[in-house]
């Protein structure tokens, strides 16, 4: 082999060098492909402006990077659905459950899947979800409906709330 360079061979250590017997166009589709799944991975999440935290896909509702405080919930809430008719038959404490069913619905739910709360065996209890998030200006709302169990009756109030800046959201009327 005199005259001929081995480029299987590391040229100091005689050792198979790095990339030794892979030649052609597999490693290639190899490094494309992890490539593509690295860019495709990449895109699933952004940053939110003002250090918020990371959303995910697009439409979710980010969350805030501390979560305000009980009563404040209440009562930047207003009262939330529950204040109205759906409410005037609950206890100070299940509208306060029943609140921040409203809230968590709002803020942490995905599309479809409600929050519940309440005693269902004494037949006081509810349910709240909320639809997709969409924009109106700077803030993202959520149209939500809260249905209210009373004695086997049951009553449904439908309603819209905006999120603020601090993270609490308020029911539009």
């Amino acid at each position: 082999m005199t005259g001929e360079q081995n480029y299987d061979k590391h040229p100091t250590y005689g050792q198979p060098g790095p990339g030794a017997g892979q030649t052609g166009i597999r490693p290639m589709i190899r490094t494309a492909g992890i490539l593509a799944i690295a860019l495709a991975l990449g895109g699933c999440a952004t940053s939110t402006p003002g250090g918020t935290g990371v959303s995910g896909f697009a439409g979710q509702v980010p969350r805030p990077s501390t979560p305000p405080a009980g009563q404040a919930i209440i009562k930047a809430m207003a009262g939330g659905l529950i204040g109205g008719n759906v409410g005037a038959g609950l206890s100070s404490s299940e509208k306060m459950q029943a609140i921040e069913a409203e809230y968590r619905a709002l803020e942490y739910s995905p599309v479809g899947q409600s929050v519940t709360w309440g005693d269902r065996a004494a037949g006081r209890h509810g349910a709240v979800s909320a639809a997709q998030p969409y924009r109106v200006g700077s803030q993202d709302c959520r149209q939500y409906t809260h249905s209210v169990t009373l004695g086997g009756a049951e009553s449904v109030a439908r309603g819209t709330a905006c999120r603020n800046a601090d993270g609490s959201w308020t029911p539009l009327t």
